[in-house]
């Protein structure tokens, strides 16, 4: 278990890795959807395949999601579903404070 100041700075890069647009839309794909390949996922998003790709690796290095290989393709899941809600929250708090 962290101490606070390791938690602290733990939730720091979690924020830091979520800070993009389109790593947010692939939580919410895979939450929406569960397991998606990477040519759904760019068909979903409408990402080309290299950017979708670069994405899911910096998603997966920091455990946010895994990947499974089903014959010649890797399907991706959400690893922790506490990552979802806090994607989902950060969403309903700007809905609110625009509305």
């Amino acid at each position: 278990m962290k101490d606070g100041q390791d938690a602290v700075a733990a939730g720091a890069e979690l924020l830091k890795v979520l800070g993009s647009p389109v790593r947010i839309r692939v939580i919410l794909a895979l939450e929406e959807h569960g397991e998606r390949c990477v040519h759904e996922l760019t068909e979903q998003l409408g990402v080309n395949q290299p950017l979708v790709s670069q994405h899911l690796r910096v998603l997966r290095s920091a455990n946010l999601i895994t990947g499974r290989r089903e014959g010649k393709e890797v399907r991706y899941s959400i690893a922790d579903h506490h990552v979802s809600h806090i994607v989902r929250d950060a969403i309903s708090h700007v809905q609110e404070t625009t509305s």
